[in-house]
């Protein structure tokens, strides 16, 4: 995926406005954006978080229970899109596609099948790319964006800064499905304050530290699994959505 990168005189309100633009018209960002049935990208997309999380070699079909299983609503993956467009699956895809932080993807998704903390991973994901977004809008990012230079990889980084925090809460605090609501305004009030020490507590767990500066521990994934952390120098690779599913074709379907 292009990065956006902003010249050194470039203001934050529109470092932000052209991002917003450029969401808009590359990957559907609004609304009304969502999954396109005729779109091979988008079908792959869906193949891909669904072997990488459940680790089938198999694909599956577009409609069905099985990605209730997954964590969406309903047997239509696209109905869950509506207000963050396909924005709200490539960051779920951008989760499981980064060997780095697929481990702690996995420990999420395998959290949310738990007998009596279970929720919807893939609608969780969506609330918190609308999150993400929101901060955006707000302008709560444009001066890391213009620190860094970077726009996409920002955005990414604080999608899973987000969903860390949300692990630990709801796993050191056994939280539950009707706690949801609660803690996912909390994490956006939290958000909204401190977007820069999240990426720092992102970057403390990726870096091998087990206690994250607020004090939560965290209790999955050994360090060693990730190498360097997201945002760090030369070694970091941009998301990249293109070559999705590079995983060995299969005809046949997952009964």
């Amino acid at each position: 995926m292009p990065e956006i990168r902003a010249s050194d005189n470039q203001s934050g309100h529109k470092l932000v406005s052209l991002t917003l633009i450029y969401l808009e018209q590359l990957i559907g960002f609004s609304c009304t954006g969502g999954l396109d049935n005729n779109e091979k990208v988008h079908m792959r997309i869906l193949q891909t978080i669904y072997k990488k999380l459940t680790g089938s070699r198999f694909d599956c079909a577009r409609y069905g229970s099985h990605w209730e299983d997954l964590g969406f609503q309903g047997m239509d993956p696209g109905t869950d899109l509506r207000g963050t467009g396909l924005l709200g699956l490539m960051q779920t895809l951008y989760f499981v596609m980064d060997s780095r932080i697929l481990p702690l993807a996995r420990e999420i998704f395998k959290l949310s099948h738990h007998e009596t903390q279970n929720f919807p991973f893939c609608v969780m994901s969506i609330n918190i790319t609308r999150i993400v977004i929101q901060l955006l809008r707000e302008e709560r990012l444009s001066r890391e964006c213009n620190r860094r230079q970077q726009v996409i990889a920002v955005l990414n980084d604080l999608y899973v800064a987000v969903f860390l925090r949300l692990f630990n809460i709801w796993k050191t605090q056994q939280k539950t499905i009707s706690d949801s609501g609660f803690v996912l305004k909390e994490l956006e009030a939290f958000a909204k304050r401190n977007p820069k020490q999240l990426l720092r507590q992102l970057e403390t767990y990726l870096n091998g530290n087990a206690v994250l500066e607020d004090g939560f521990q965290v209790h999955v994934v050994l360090p060693e699994v990730f190498g360097p952390n997201l945002s760090s120098g030369s070694n970091s690779k941009e998301a990249s959505f293109t070559g999705v599913c590079d995983l060995p074709a299969e005809t046949q379907q997952e009964s």
